[in-house]
């Protein structure tokens, strides 16, 4: 189904009684332009158009805008309203161009001054109006054509602009029933007819005109919803530009479209040839070419005019002066008709023709350099040195942070992130600390959470000025920072349990070292003495004073040996297999004679030399004569 919008219907009326040929008394200097002016010449008085003219001038800058942006679909039916109803052109889409308008406005020609008021109205234009929205356009009609049988689903809407000079308001409220009156009446006709269609929306926007210097009679109105089917708007101008600027942000307002101002053009001054001077061309386009401005900026503001065209807000591009080739096209996302604000003007014309022929203009890289400050504010150079950004629970805090303006949304978005944080500390969790060049098992847990909590407070701080909602953020923070007595109560009994655990590994370590040096004393003792013993041996031969030797326990390869004293404390994994190693080794050496052949763990020594010298040998082994 196709639905028709108001904008597709557009019905201008414009009073042509005789009251519109009053001046608008906005004087325009006719020999400004003039260089020198010779001595006795009277100069041109200033002239003032006429409150006929001014309508017409920005009822044309309306159609041209709407021609411009929208070529077809948009339709205008423009009527002339005094003593009879001058429609100017159809709903036919050929007629739709501002040459044949100003081609039929030239024939009907300016008000007649000494024309009978009393014959004159505007009703007639809002009447005609009327009946012309009820009359089907070429689109309507392709759609109910291919729907058939759900022709009746093509919504009829349309819009009717009145410029006209009320008298007071009671004169609106007299115009605005009838238009009603007129509606309902049509719509009965239409029911009953296949070229006609009922109007099911309609709104309808007055804009009265008066002079400059004079009290206006008519106050402004709202939009204000008269039925179901009418809604009416009272717009009170002056005449002249302010005219001209309300036509062109109605224009804006009715067919959705935007601002684009190109700042800071070169153009060299006719009156100077060797000087320049910059410009700034103000160009209307469908609000979607500002988009890709909103997605990736969605803080964007629009900077405010100081035109006095009426325009609100505009989007400001600057001045590229090196062209680009075909084959350099930039990243394009989207092609837009646009319409100059000021057809006529000369940097408008120049503009227009350098954009036909390839000249760039770009947004102003003040704004990036903006961006790009808020960004780096809090940007560690390396990411060894930071915790936050190793996180993947603070990346949706950090991602808004940054922003220029922040939502109710954006702001609920960071606390359940910190609230995250502070659960994560409840339990302890790892946090991605690094630990690159530090020995050791690095900062105990609590140290680590308390350097989250401040690298995370400086980022925050960082933008604390941006924003009220900036603010309660940080007071977030330092709201969860601030631990109830009976959390910081456990924080402490689980330093005491780590500082604990952490010296009781140490004492383990240095009794690992303490019997390992144990263990080694004792295998360096074992060794001396058997090397003194064997040097002994060697030493002795038959000295009848040598003294008894050391009553010693023969080492049985079939003897287990003892095992070493257990030290105190766990028992590392290099000393048990130093233990090993060397109760391994103490068995591989040749036993002493002596000690294989004892008796009750006794050996006689020199037993040899009794037998060569008869000698008796006690029992405890000594010779004598």
């Amino acid at each position: 189904m196709r639905i028709f919008s108001v904008s597709h219907k557009t019905a201008f009326v414009v009073d042509h009684c005789p009251y519109m040929a009053e001046s608008s008394r906005q004087l325009i200097e006719c020999d400004m332009l003039t260089k020198s002016r010779s001595q006795g010449v009277i100069p041109l008085a200033p002239v003032s158009k006429s409150l006929w003219t001014c309508a017409i001038e920005c009822s044309m800058e309306y159609c041209r805008i709407l021609y411009d942006v929208y070529p077809t679909k948009k339709l205008v039916n423009y009527i002339v309203s005094d003593s009879e109803v001058h429609i100017l052109n159809s709903w036919k889409q050929e007629n739709q161009n501002t040459q044949e308008l100003m081609t039929a406005l030239a024939a009907v020609g300016p008000p007649n001054p000494r024309q009978d008021p009393e014959c004159c109205s505007v009703l007639h234009g809002l009447v005609a109006a009327v009946e012309s929205l009820c009359k089907i356009t070429e689109y309507q009609h392709e759609s109910r054509t291919t729907l058939m049988d759900t022709a009746d689903r093509v919504a009829n809407r349309g819009r009717i602009i009145c410029l006209t000079n009320a008298k007071s308001d009671t004169h609106v409220r007299m115009l605005e029933d009838c238009v009603l009156e007129t509606i309902q009446e049509q719509n009965k006709r239409a029911a009953g007819s296949d070229r006609l269609m009922p109007i099911q929306q309609c709104e309808l926007v007055l804009v009265h005109i008066y002079p400059q210097g004079e009290e206006t009679l008519v106050s402004d109105r709202q939009k204000k919803e008269l039925s179901s089917v009418l809604s009416s708007e009272v717009h009170s101008v002056r005449a002249g530009r302010y005219l001209a600027g309300k036509l062109n942000v109605l224009v804006q307002q009715h067919f959705d479209l935007a601002s684009t101002t190109i700042t800071n053009i070169p153009m060299k001054e006719e009156q100077h040839a060797n000087t320049s001077a910059n410009y700034d061309v103000e160009l209307l386009h469908h609000r979607d070419a500002h988009i890709e401005f909103i997605k990736t900026q969605p803080s964007f503001h629009c900077m405010n005019t100081s035109r006095d065209s009426g325009l609100k807000e505009t989007v400001t591009l600057k001045w590229c002066t090196p062209r680009t080739n075909s084959v350099e096209l930039h990243y394009c996302t989207g092609a837009y008709r646009i319409s100059p604000v000021d057809v006529n003007s000369r940097p408008s014309s120049c503009l227009t023709n350098f954009l036909l022929n390839g000249v760039s203009c770009r947004t102003p890289v003040e704004r990036a350099k903006f961006q790009l400050e808020r960004h780096t504010r809090y940007w560690p150079m390396i990411i060894s040195q930071t915790t936050i950004f190793n996180m993947q629970a603070v990346v949706p805090l950090a991602n808004l942070i940054v922003k220029d303006t922040l939502t109710d949304e954006d702001v609920l978005t960071c606390q359940k992130t910190v609230y995250n944080l502070v659960d994560m500390e409840r339990k302890s969790d790892p946090l991605p600390i690094s630990t690159a060049g530090s020995r050791g098992k690095g900062p105990k847990r609590d140290e680590q959470y308390r350097i989250m909590w401040n690298e995370l407070e400086t980022l925050v701080k960082a933008h604390v000025g941006t924003s009220e909602r900036h603010q309660r953020v940080l007071d977030c923070i330092s709201a969860c920072r601030s631990k109830p007595p009976e959390e910081e109560e456990r924080k402490k009994r689980g330093r005491k349990r780590e500082d604990k655990e952490d010296k009781t590994e140490k004492n383990g370590k240095d009794t690992e070292e303490k019997g390992w040096t144990t263990d080694s004393e004792r295998l360096k003792g074992v060794m001396e003495r058997e090397k003194d013993e064997q040097s002994e041996c060697e030493i002795i031969k038959d000295s009848p004073d040598s003294p008894e030797p050391l009553n010693k326990k023969p080492r049985l390869a079939t003897e287990e040996q003892q095992p070493p004293e257990k030290s105190k404390g766990p028992v590392s994994l290099l000393t048990l297999w130093t233990n090993r190693i060397t109760q391994a080794n103490s068995r591989k050496h040749q036993e002493f004679a002596g000690r294989l052949s004892s008796v009750n763990s006794k050996a006689e020594l020199y037993q040899h030399l009794k037998e060569e010298n008869g000698m008796d040998v006690h029992e405890n082994g000594k010779a004598t004569r």
